[in-house]
């Protein structure tokens, strides 16, 4: 295809931020284009199959699917294309396996996990309900409104005039954090660091460096819409996505790098692929992480200063070292959960290779294994930098060294994991690199220093005219839920722009 061809909108990434931006346009009959360099869509949402065994690439506690409430944007994105997938409930959020003898289950039912945590902290009960309790008040907020574009002042406007209460509540704690909040109801250091915990396994940071709003929104929804998984695994949802899309009148096209945005007169105004197609659009969004977007599909020379002054403030996440493994069912004891993490030492916590976070979701959908087999995802956060500079020898070597360091430690909580190993995969920080095609494989922006909350993050327009960031390195941040809403808000914010 020739830059004659002209779209209104043209996305780069078919991650579920870009999905979503893609099909809440098309819906409104924009005329769509997504370009994917990989084969599937669904970036760190995506699928791989090894065996008989189909991994999820990333994590499968999935928010935001549903049933009620204006919080379930994943549901609410598959019905603006008219397609569904089938979920099944979680009904215990994560199995804590934590030092100080510290062993919880986050129950579905609230109350059950306040008893549950009160039981080990009985002098804390009142401060504990009263601190999520508090979230819950965030949470209220933000369902009870339509979660759109906050860079549109007539959606503000309106939303103020329907909801005046639930927005003056959420003006109020865009600018705290969960640990200042925690810290106001608890006093006790261990039930503290519990709650550093419960922030770092989504947000990986503690508690005072996580904003309040996004606490809100995991701590409540929970217990709200609850964890739900997808029936055939977290892929059918990019996959029913694209489904949609194509119904739209949207078009996906794969194993289509994008090498360059193309600019006219400082306007961003198409794309260049790898191969030097040339696609045109009347507005462009990146999927790609911020620093992708600034540093490798543009000049690095012409990066706008507000971008700059957002990475002094924002650094990269950490990227993960990831074991897909298939093991055999009688590893899993009777009544095993399938989400767990597990710590021994709280120094540790965000140290490379130190939380070690695990999903077994065919304790939900057993038929993404073999008849007899479970899938264990074990995965733990690690920096790129801890795998550059070593020889092919090397670097297999260290790979599987740490790989059977993590098997060992998982042997706590899983006893005969060893023996009963089927299958093993693992990847680095390198891997995630290669096929997410993120800067050093990592998840999205964390605060450099204790931040205002949620008032430093980067909304989807840019300073470049014509261009828009959505995704993980976009306001709320980091999570499946969080990217469809930063998918809502820009799909919003380009529809008005385009005047559809």
């Amino acid at each position: 295809m020739t830059s004659s061809s002209l779209f209104d909108v043209i996305v780069i990434g078919s991650g579920i931020g870009g999905l979503v931006t893609a099909t809440q346009l098309a819906a409104k009959g924009a005329k769509v284009l997504v370009l994917e360099s990989y084969m599937i869509p669904g970036g760190s949402a995506g699928y791989f199959e090894r065996q008989g065994y189909r991994f999820d690439v990333g994590a499968s506690m999935i928010f935001g699917m549903g049933d009620k409430g204006t919080t379930n944007l994943l549901t609410r994105a598959l019905d603006a294309v008219n397609v569904s997938i089938e979920t099944i409930a979680d009904l215990v959020q994560i199995h804590y396996h934590l030092p100080d003898g510290l062993d919880l289950k986050v129950d579905r039912v609230y109350e059950k996990f306040l008893q549950n945590l009160g039981a080990y902290f009985p002098q804390e009960r009142y401060g504990i309900r009263r601190f999520y309790d508090e979230c819950w008040q965030v949470f209220h907020c933000l369902n009870s409104i339509e979660l759109l574009s906050l860079e549109e002042p007539r959606y503000l406007l309106r939303v103020f005039l329907q909801r005046p209460l639930a927005c003056l509540g959420l003006a109020k704690y865009l600018p705290q954090n969960a640990g200042d909040v925690a810290r106001r109801y608890i006093k006790d250091p261990l039930l503290l660091k519990f709650i550093d915990m419960e922030c770092y396994c989504w947000s990986v940071v503690p508690a005072n460096m996580t904003p309040m709003i996004n606490a809100g929104m995991v701590f409540s929804d929970r217990h709200y819409g609850g964890v739900n998984y997808p029936k055939g695994g977290v892929g059918t949802i990019a996959q029913a996505l694209v489904s949609g899309l194509e119904k739209a009148g949207g078009t996906i096209k794969y194993q289509a790098r994008v090498k360059q945005i193309i600019t006219e007169k400082g306007k961003a105004i198409g794309v260049k692929l790898a191969n030097g197609e040339i696609y045109r659009g009347k507005r462009i969004v990146s999927n790609a992480t911020r620093w992708d977007t600034f540093e490798k599909l543009l000049p690095v020379d012409a990066m706008p200063h507000n971008e700059k002054k957002w990475q002094q403030t924002y650094q990269k996440s950490p990227s993960f070292l990831s074991l897909h493994m298939g093991v055999e069912q009688s590893v899993l004891p009777q009544g095993t959960e399938c989400h767990h993490i597990l710590l021994e030492d709280w120094q540790q916590m965000t140290v490379s290779q130190g939380t070690i976070f695990v999903s077994i979701p065919t304790l939900l959908d057993p038929d993404l294994a073999p008849e007899g087999y479970h899938i264990i995802h074990a995965f733990t956060p690690d920096w790129l930098d801890n795998w550059q500079g070593l020889s092919e020898r090397e670097y297999e070597t260290k790979k599987e060294a740490a790989a059977w360091a993590i098997i060992q430690r998982l042997e706590h909580i899983f006893p005969g994991l060893i023996a009963g190993l089927d299958y093993l995969e693992v990847g680095t920080p390198r891997t995630h690199r290669r096929f997410l095609g993120r800067q050093d494989g990592t998840y999205g922006p964390i605060p450099r220093r204790k931040l205002w909350g949620l008032l430093g993050m980067r909304f989807n327009r840019t300073a470049i005219p014509g261009l828009y960031c959505v995704g993980d390195s976009t306001f709320p941040g980091q999570g499946l839920n969080a990217v469809a809403f930063s998918g809502f808000a820009c799909a919003h914010r380009i529809a008005v722009d385009l005047g559809l």
